[in-house]
Parts: structure tokens; sequence; C-alpha cells
């Protein structure tokens, strides 16, 4: 099983379509995609029309943003009813704070000299929905006062940085809720990105089981080797179904192709023992 459970399109911050990414991972062998825009479903029945046609299962889900000890946690949310009223209800009030904050963003960077942010942010963005910072960072890069998006990042947009903007996403529990509400699985995205002290993660993780979070990212294509093995040893530990994924961008900014992670170690409980197609035809979801 080559699966791939957490990447992005333009409906939310990737470079490709969602066609365009579907038919990525299957040229490279993937053959379980889960697509995962974040704050957004957008484009789940786009892609299982191309996958039924490739003959790749695809797995509906959604990343979402969530606030917790003043930093930002991703969740992915695995094998959803995309269509859930309380799912889609949620994810709009959580999309409707990124305009204000893009403001926010733009006028800080300003302040450093960084003029037309806003503007040039909008113009990587093919959803006026969801203009994140990876949107400003090409921005940045395109006026060449940087080389490239992470470098962007590290100087400008992460935490403490002169244009990262405070923004309170959904909480932890409405994110597992809603996520569980639409048949899904839960899962805690790219964990070793997490800003947090030992003590804190595992806040973190006794919050997150505690609301019904099953899943945790073992492999993600921004793990170090020693990070899969610290993540494969809270996944044993906590009883947590292990993930796979590259969090594909596109390939200008990703360190990792769709399908090219490593395989997960093979004592854990994978994700995919849990999930199934979504049958765009007949409606049916897990």
């Amino acid at each position: 099983m080559n699966a791939d459970l957490h990447c992005h399109s333009t409906i939310s911050d990737g470079w490709l379509d969602p066609a365009a990414v579907v038919r990525r991972a299957y040229a490279n062998g993937v053959t379980m995609l889960a697509l995962t825009d974040h704050d957004e479903v957008a484009g789940v029945d786009e892609a299982a029309a191309v996958a039924a046609e490739c003959g790749l299962s695809l797995v509906p889900g959604v990343e979402i943003s969530v606030s917790f000890l003043g930093d930002t946690v991703h969740i992915v949310g695995l094998g959803i009813d995309h269509r859930d009223p309380r799912l889609v209800a949620g994810l709009a009030r959580v999309r409707a704070g990124r305009d204000a904050r893009a403001v926010r963003m733009s006028e800080a960077l300003a302040a450093v000299g960084i003029r037309g942010a806003l503007e040039g942010a909008r113009r990587f963005a093919r959803n006026p929905e969801l203009i994140s910072r990876a949107h400003f960072a090409r921005y940045i890069v395109e006026t060449g006062l940087m080389p490239d998006v992470s470098t962007v990042f590290r100087h400008y947009l992460a935490t403490g940085k002169p244009g990262y903007v405070e923004h309170e996403w959904a909480s932890l529990e409405d994110a597992v809720g809603w996520i569980r509400a639409a048949g899904g699985i839960a899962v805690l995205a790219h964990p070793a990105r997490c800003r947090y002290s030992e003590r804190e993660m595992e806040q973190l993780l006794d919050r997150f089981v505690a609301c019904g979070g099953e899943g945790i990212e073992v492999v993600s294509g921004s793990h170090t080797d020693a990070e899969v093995q610290r993540f494969a040893t809270v996944a044993r530990r906590r009883g947590l179904l292990a993930s796979r994924a590259s969090d594909f961008h596109g390939e200008q900014e990703s360190p990792v192709d769709l399908g090219a992670c490593p395989e997960l170690p093979p004592d854990l409980v994978p994700i995919w023992s849990r999930l199934t197609a979504y049958d765009r035809a007949c409606g049916n979801h897990p």
C-alpha cells in the first residue's frame, strides 16, 4: 500500500488543482490518496472523479487549523463525509477569520518595508477565501527579496517574526468533534513541527485523545528519521493509528513528492486499515 494521506491543492495553498494532484499521485505509484486542503473541502469531488478514472483510492479529507497553548496545531480529518452540515459550517467559521488576518499581515509587512503584500498574496490564491502565509511567502519570493518560501517563513512569517499575526482558530475539541460528526478519523498532523516542550506536547496528546483523536502522522514529509522514531513511540504508547503523509504542496516547495515518504515502522497499526475510498458515483463514505 503506497498511501499518502495529507496533501494540498489550489483549493488552499497547493500549486496544483485537485485533478492534477491526483494525476501526479497516480503517476508516482500512490494507491490511496487523501486530499486534505486547509479548512476547505471544495476539491474533494473533483479529486474523486479523476481518482475513479485512474483506479486510485481517494479518501475525502481536510486539515483544520487549531489554536492550542498559544500556537497553531493542524488536525487532519480522514474518511469524512465532506458534505456533513456540522463540518461544513465549522470550516466556514474558521475561514471567515482569514481575510482580517491577511489585512493585518499585510500591514505588518508594510511596516518593515514590504509593500503591496496583500494584493501580491491574492494573485497567488486561487481560492479568495483562503489567503494563507504561503501565498504571502510566494509573493515575497517573487519580489526577489528572499530566495524561497522556507527562507521567507524563517525571516518574516514564523511565530515572533515581523509578518506573523496571532489568530484564534478552532478549538481542538471543535475540530475533532466536526471530524467525528462527519464520520471521519482525527489525526494529529506533522507533530514534530509543533513548537512545544515535552510537557506541552503531552498536554496536547492528552487533550487530543480525550476528545476523540485516534491517529498521528508518524511519517511526514517534514519529519527526520529521528522524529519518525519519536512519534512511532508515541503511537505505540498511546495506541494511536499511524499515518503516512507527504504534506505535498508543489514540487517547488515540498521536500517530499507524493507517495515518496518512507514506509511506516512495521509494528504500527496503519490508519488505512480503517479507511475506504469515497465512491463518488454512489455517495458512499466509510
